[in-house]
C-alpha cells in the first residue's frame, strides 16, 4: 500500500464503516490530536510510544498494546523513527465492555505472533475478503487474554502556574525533591503548590512524582543497558528496597520482572 498523507489516512479509517481498516509504517507519522468512528489498536514494535489525551499521557512500553475506543481524541508519538507501528481499526459492534474502556495490554505470545501475521494485510479489509476472520479474531480474543490495564498514566496540563514545574521536574527527577524545595524555587508557597497540583491535575505532588519516576523507569528498563540498581539511583530512590516497592504498586510487577517481560 503506497505511504498515505495525514489526511487521506484518517479519512480512510472510518471510509468502509463495516471493514478492518490496517496499516502498518516504519515512519515517525506525526498525526494531529483526532478521534475516529472505529476502535483503534495499535502495537509498537522495538521501541517506545506515548499516547496524548487531552489531559493525560499514557506511555506504551515493549510488548504492550493499546486500545483506544471510538470517539476518543488522542494522538500518538513514537519514539524512535525505526520503529514499526501495527495499527488496527475494528468496527464498534458493542458486544463486550471491555472495547469501551481506554488500556495498555500486555501481549503475550499468541497474541504477538497474530499481531506480526497482520503485515499480510494493508488498507480496508471487507467482511468477505481474506483475512476478515483472522483480524476480527484477534478483536475477539482480546477480553478473554487479560484485562487488567497498565496504571501508567501521567497527567498533564496548560496552566500557566503549574507547567514550568512540570518541565521542571521531568528533568529533575532524580533529584531530591520536595514541595517545600519547589515551592521555594518557583516563587509560590507549599499550600499554593500542593493545591495546584490537586486542583489542575487531581494528583498530590507525591504521586505525581511518583509516577514520573515510574515512567522514567520503564524508559530505561527498555533500554536494557542499566542494571536494577543504577535505575533506582538514576530517578531519585535511595536504595533498590524503595525502588522497587514504589514500581510493583503502580504497575503489579517487580521491575526486575517487568524487565523480563519486555
Amino acid at each position: 500500500m503506497p505511504y498515505l498523507d495525514t489526511h487521506t489516512y484518517l479519512k480512510a479509517i472510518d471510509l468502509t464503516p463495516q471493514g478492518i481498516f490496517v496499516m502498518h509504517e516504519k515512519v515517525e507519522r506525526r498525526l494531529p490530536p483526532h478521534a475516529h468512528q472505529k476502535h483503534q489498536l495499535t502495537y509498537v514494535e522495538g521501541g517506545i510510544a506515548y499516547i496524548y489525551m487531552q489531559n493525560k499521557t499514557y506511555i506504551i512500553p515493549a510488548r504492550h498494546y493499546v486500545w483506544i475506543p471510538s470517539g476518543l481524541e488522542h494522538y500518538l508519538k513514537v519514539r524512535n523513527a525505526q520503529t514499526v507501528t501495527r495499527n488496527l481499526y475494528f468496527h464498534d459492534d458493542g458486544q463486550d465492555p471491555f472495547y469501551d474502556k481506554l488500556g495498555i495490554y500486555p501481549v503475550n505470545n499468541l497474541l504477538f505472533e497474530m499481531i506480526v501475521f497482520t503485515e499480510h494485510w494493508n488498507g480496508t479489509v471487507n467482511i468477505k475478503e481474506e483475512g476478515f476472520a483472522f483480524l476480527s479474531a484477534i478483536k475477539d480474543i482480546l477480553p478473554k487474554l487479560n484485562t487488567r490495564a497498565l496504571p501508567i498514566a501521567l497527567p498533564t496540563t496548560a496552566n500557566t502556574r503549574l507547567r514550568p514545574v512540570i518541565m521542571y521536574l521531568s528533568t529533575h527527577f532524580s533529584e531530591h525533591l520536595t514541595l517545600q524545595s519547589l515551592s521555594e524555587r518557583f516563587g509560590m508557597g507549599e499550600r499554593t503548590l500542593s493545591r495546584l497540583f490537586q486542583s489542575t491535575m487531581s494528583i498530590s505532588f507525591l504521586q505525581y512524582l511518583k509516577l514520573l519516576r515510574t515512567v522514567k523507569a520503564i524508559e530505561m528498563l527498555l533500554q536494557h543497558d542499566k542494571t536494577t540498581s543504577e535505575i533506582a539511583y538514576l530517578t531519585g530512590y535511595n536504595s533498590l528496597a524503595a525502588f522497587s516497592k514504589a514500581f510493583h504498586q503502580l504497575t503489579n510487577f517487580r521491575p526486575t520482572d517487568f524487565a523480563k517481560k519486555i
